[in-house]
């Protein structure tokens, strides 16, 4: 495993996606959070997503020139077509849109249907934290996991975003619906690794830690089991009727690739409405402070609040570089024109 400086990493999938068709701006918007994502830890939304991003950009299955549009207003609540553009430019101005409905009434919801994949869901919920918002947000996706009880795929991942802000850091929980999502089967099949905990069903239908075996047979654990199959229901129709868009039976008929044409939400609060802003520091210290005295189950090990592991990530692969799978990443310096190191 190679490491690669967090701005050449930029560059290189900024210059993909430029090659690919894509306008300068939004190139460089997009580069940045997929570099953030590898920078974080997100391997899997990452650079890894590059590749079939650029693909996507090939077949006219997003387009890259695209911004979201006002649809209907509703007081506190806006219904915008994303018009099939970059999810992540899409999904940007989205939350954007819901903090200022926040500033305004202490509370914004933007309903985005007609987008595409906007790669690790956890960027919006920290955006909108940053600014000093409490966040909520999620979107549906293609069906690639069985509803509890099935074999075949029904249900989307849809995963889901929750955000605080805080002083250093924000508290980000962003969770997909399964116990791992394709993305971490990927990036722990590429270390030669095993799952920490059972996260799917191999071909005999036994629960296993195996990525490979659980990406043969596409049966992707819910997390929680039926719970995780019942949110990722709920969150499709969810997002579906808000925003006026598709259903995950509908994205699939579809048929535009992973998350084409799917529906997204963005929630932003003020808390400050109701609170001071020491307020909201000590009930995130008090919180954290009693995770902390935790007493863990294996001696010696931290207790880790939400978004933390990232934090320390972070911190380390901006000192040391990002780590990439050398196939991978000469493929993404391909696209770019370039020669990999």
């Amino acid at each position: 495993m190679m490491r690669i400086p967090a701005e050449q990493m930029k560059e290189t999938i900024r210059k993909a996606f430029m090659r690919a068709g894509m306008p300068e701006n939004k190139a460089a918007i997009c580069a940045q959070t997929h570099m953030e994502s590898s920078l974080d830890g997100v391997y899997s939304h990452g650079l890894n997503r590059v590749g079939r991003f650029v693909d996507y950009l090939h077949k006219g299955w997003v387009y890259p020139a695209a911004d979201p549009i006002p649809a209907e207003a509703f007081g506190v609540m806006e219904v915008w077509d994303g018009q099939m553009g970059p999810g992540i430019t899409n999904a940007l101005i989205a939350m954007e849109r819901a903090t200022e409905l926040a500033s305004i009434n202490g509370i914004g919801l933007v309903a985005l249907r007609n987008t595409t994949h906007w790669m690790r869901g956890g960027t919006y919920g920290r955006y909108a934290a940053e600014k000093g918002y409490v966040a909520l947000c999620w979107t549906n996706t293609e069906s690639c996991m069985p509803t509890w009880g099935a074999i075949s795929s029904g249900i989307g991942n849809n995963p889901f975003i929750l955000a605080v802000p805080g002083n250093p850091h924000p508290i980000v929980l962003d969770m997909a619906m399964s116990q791992y999502s394709y993305g971490r089967l990927q990036v722990t099949r590429l270390k030669g690794e095993k799952l920490p905990y059972p996260g799917g069903f191999d071909e005999n239908g036994e629960l296993t830690d195996d990525p490979a075996a659980i990406e043969a047979t596409r049966r992707i654990l819910p997390t929680g089991y039926w719970k995780g199959s019942g949110m990722a229901i709920l969150l499709d129709l969810i997002a579906a009727i808000l925003s006026g868009g598709k259903t995950t039976a509908a994205i699939d008929r579809y048929g535009k690739g992973s998350c084409g044409s799917c529906c997204q939400i963005f929630m932003a609060i003020d808390p400050l409405r109701f609170n001071s802003r020491e307020m909201v520091q000590q009930a995130i210290d008090e919180t954290i402070r009693q995770l902390k005295d935790s007493i863990p189950v294996n001696a010696g090990t931290d207790i880790l609040y939400p978004g933390e592991r990232t934090i320390r990530t972070r911190e380390e692969n901006r000192e040391k570089g990002i780590p990439v799978d050398e196939a991978i990443w000469k493929t993404v310096c391909q696209l770019a024109g370039e020669t990999p190191d």
